[in-house]
């Protein structure tokens, strides 16, 4: 199999063309196995012979991360690429692995065979080089045309090594559309006996793998072969989770999905994940209000909808529609209505302000006249008023003067 350079984009081929001028460079890892399964591949994978100090020397805008390791991230100076990156990696032979996470030492080496053979799976440990010709000395193409994720050499010493490859091999069991590869025997066994690997692991780099498989075609479907081998235990301990309904690829649908059976509040869920998992405070703010939400029945009116629509971003809206339909809630005519909603005649924002109201009132500022305001501003939203005496003349309707404040409604959903 010979593979034709020109399928490159532009700055893809100067990088190779640069790094080749001064010595040897491969196309490597996911790159190429995205490219052989038939799915368009996405950032470029260079290895090279190249010490990291002489890629630098190529390209001086590139930033030493991970130089220790072998690894560089290569920028050019092209105003057009701005932001873009490769990482460049030089060809390695890993020492011991004595944390679980990162190799004890890195010895640079020179063969790109031996560098392949340090990888974790046989479709990641193929390069193409310069003349295209595909390098794959474990059986990459077989595995990828058999749908197996199989380990280059001992599945219990690769998994033994690094712990994340654990989450990693399901992660590659995602085909999108066309489903599933298949965990290799020897690899499914490996992963059910090292378990312990995953505390190892920080748990960012948990949460950056599984966010992926959780945005997958096939993520229930992963998460329960996840489950089945004792994985999600390990990485969710002391959260109840289960089985993903649905066909959700959004990653934070999906997570609540999978915690919906969890008895806690969403604070304290919320909580737990993101000590478990390190989720973002925007992450653990949507998962927090998806959870609360699980014994929502939506009614569908218009009025339920123009709050809806008032009270949550558009962002929120999707995900609330999308986890309680996944939950099994019938959605379908709450999301017909909300679609026909035209704009609010006046806006989002309250037509009685806080001094007109305690005028016509004679209530000062407190609780029951920031509640009273809430209240109004809701059933304008709700009946879409607009204008100000109408809305005024709704209190001759409502029992502001002895009423519990605490317990008067205002804009939220739900």
């Amino acid at each position: 199999m010979r593979f034709d350079h020109s399928l490159l984009g532009e700055e893809d081929r100067l990088i190779l063309d640069k790094l080749r001028e001064r010595g040897k460079a491969w196309i490597v890892g996911g790159w190429v196995r995205d490219f052989l399964s038939g799915i368009g591949p996405k950032e470029l994978d260079i290895a090279t012979d190249l010490r990291p100090e002489e890629v630098a020397e190529i390209f001086p805008r590139s930033i030493l991360v991970g130089e220790k390791y072998g690894t560089i991230r290569v920028r050019i100076d092209q105003p057009s690429h701005e932001g873009k990156i490769w990482e460049v990696t030089t060809l390695r032979k890993d020492g011991g692995y004595g944390d679980g996470r990162r190799p004890d030492n890195v010895n640079f080496g020179s063969s790109i065979e031996e560098d392949l053979s340090r990888r974790d799976y046989t479709i990641n440990s193929m390069a193409i080089d310069d003349a295209g010709n595909v390098i794959d000395p474990h059986g990459g193409i077989g595995d990828l045309d058999k749908g197996i994720i199989r380990c280059v050499g001992s599945p219990s010493e690769r998994i033994g090594e690094d712990g994340l490859r654990i989450i990693r091999a399901f992660r590659f069991m995602e085909l999108g559309e066309r489903g599933l590869r298949d965990l290799d025997r020897g690899l499914s066994k490996a992963i059910s006996s090292n378990l312990d690997m995953l505390e190892k692991i920080s748990r960012e780099r948990v949460w950056s793998e599984l966010k992926i498989i959780l945005s997958g075609t096939n993520a229930p479907k992963i998460v329960d072969i996840m489950r089945t081998h004792g994985v999600i235990d390990k990485i969710l301990d002391g959260i109840t989770h289960s089985e993903i309904f649905g066909n959700s690829t959004n990653y934070c649908v999906n997570l609540a999905l999978m915690c919906k059976g969890d008895n806690s509040d969403g604070e304290k869920l919320s909580s737990l994940l993101k000590e478990k998992l390190k989720l973002s405070r925007e992450e653990s703010a949507n998962i927090k209000f998806l959870h609360e939400c699980r014994e929502v029945e939506i009614v569908a009116s218009e009025s339920v909808a123009r709050v809806f629509r008032a009270s949550l971003p558009e962002s929120r809206q999707r995900d609330v529609l999308e986890y309680l339909s996944c939950m099994g809630k019938e959605v379908s005519q709450f999301e017909a209505i909300l679609g026909s909603l035209s704009e609010l005649r006046a806006g989002n924002n309250p037509l009685i302000d806080g001094n007109t109201l305690s005028a016509k009132t004679l209530l000062k500022p407190g609780i029951r006249l920031g509640r009273l305001k809430g209240w109004l501003h809701r059933i304008q939203i709700e009946e879409d008023i607009s204008e100000k005496a109408q809305l005024i003349g709704r209190l001759d309707q409502m029992d502001w003067e002895e009423g519990e404040p605490e317990s008067w409604p205002f804009l939220a959903w739900p």
